[in-house]
């Protein structure tokens, strides 16, 4: 009897102390995980200088305590991202997201239309109206891996498709919907549009004193920031960057979305419709977290080709949920674009 309780002691003390090893192991791994955080927020963070850290990671700090592993204390991220009004960056691990608690537009905000379509998860459109208009619905594009063949690879059958109705047909003039562009990596939309951008820049970016730190754009189907050559598609025919263009926006249309559409910013034969944009105009970054874990982190604001900056993109011509994807020829959005189109003014 005293030699089974023996083992059953010496199992106990074995399991306690492989349990006290692993939770030692799970609070190191979350150390080194909240240090990068820490340290690249106070380095990189646009609004670094507006957060008050010495009260936010003793807090941060003393909350960890209580997580016996490392992916359950992500739960923290969002309190960091609030106190600091990092309202556009996130964490990134094992494909969830991890960000903070800000309130964005609701079901309510939309038409009934825009939302239904919104479940179907829509994809790329480009098609001919009325057998004279160019539509052309640009989606959120996001996906791991961002890097120039990756790109290409999603910008070159965007572009291919949009240049085959460039060529069959006599287009009037070209409606560019970025309803359903919530964001994501704006580089293949861009390219996607090559045509009616031009050989231009497109768009850039500001430091905290809204001073212009580089400058983005398209050449030859190169897509350039600064002097890096990014990715490319291979273009085809002429540039269509005197036709006419509608783009068309509404509140869901954030970030990468929103890039899309200030490119089009100071272009000639070119009206905005629809509703104000989501408000998402700072520039994001990738950054490498521990254990394979990565950050999008704001780092400066979004300005056009002119270096101007928006904190939302507004219509010329302002239409509120009136969207009809069953038919789009009853869209108002659409309408609108179909009359601006026509009109010899």
């Amino acid at each position: 009897m005293k030699k089974i309780l023996g083992i059953l002691f010496t199992l106990t003390l074995t399991i306690n102390n492989f349990n006290a090893q692993k939770t030692n192991s799970s609070q190191d791994s979350i150390r080194v995980f909240y240090d990068e955080l820490f340290s690249v927020m106070k380095k990189g963070y646009l609004y670094k200088d507006k957060v008050n850290w010495l009260e936010i990671e003793p807090t941060v700090r003393k909350n960890l305590n209580q997580y016996s592993n490392f992916q359950s204390s992500l739960k923290e991220v969002a309190l960091i991202f609030d106190f600091a009004k990092a309202n556009h960056s996130g964490v990134y691990y094992k494909k969830a997201k991890f960000s903070g608690n800000f309130e964005g537009p609701s079901k309510n905000d939309f038409s009934e239309q825009w939302v239904k379509k919104y479940s179907a998860k829509p994809a790329f459109e480009a098609t001919v109206l009325d057998n004279q208009y160019g539509y052309i619905l640009m989606p959120a594009i996001s996906y791991e891996g961002i890097n120039k063949e990756n790109i290409h690879k999603r910008s070159q059958p965007m572009y291919d498709a949009i240049n085959k109705i460039k060529n069959s047909q006599d287009i009037k003039g070209w409606i560019i919907d970025l309803r359903f562009n919530t964001g994501g990596d704006c580089a293949p939309m861009l390219l996607a549009l090559y045509d009616f951008l031009g050989d231009n820049e497109v768009w850039g970016t500001l430091d905290i004193n809204k001073k212009q730190n580089s400058r983005i754009k398209l050449s030859k189907g190169t897509y350039i920031n600064n002097s890096k050559k990014l990715s490319y598609i291979q273009p085809k025919g002429e540039v269509l960057d005197k036709t006419k263009v509608a783009v068309i926006t509404n509140l869901a249309t954030g970030s990468s979305g929103e890039i899309t559409a200030l490119a089009f910013k100071g272009r000639e034969n070119t009206i905005f419709i629809g509703e104000k944009t989501n408000g998402k105009t700072t520039s994001n970054m990738i950054v490498d977290l521990p254990f394979g874990a990565y950050m999008t982190l704001t780092i400066g604001y979004d300005c056009d080709r002119n270096g101007k900056f928006y904190e939302s993109i507004l219509p010329d011509v302002e239409i509120i949920k009136q969207d009809n994807f069953d038919n789009l020829s009853l869209d108002k959005n659409i309408l609108e674009a179909v009359k601006f189109i026509t009109n010899k003014g």
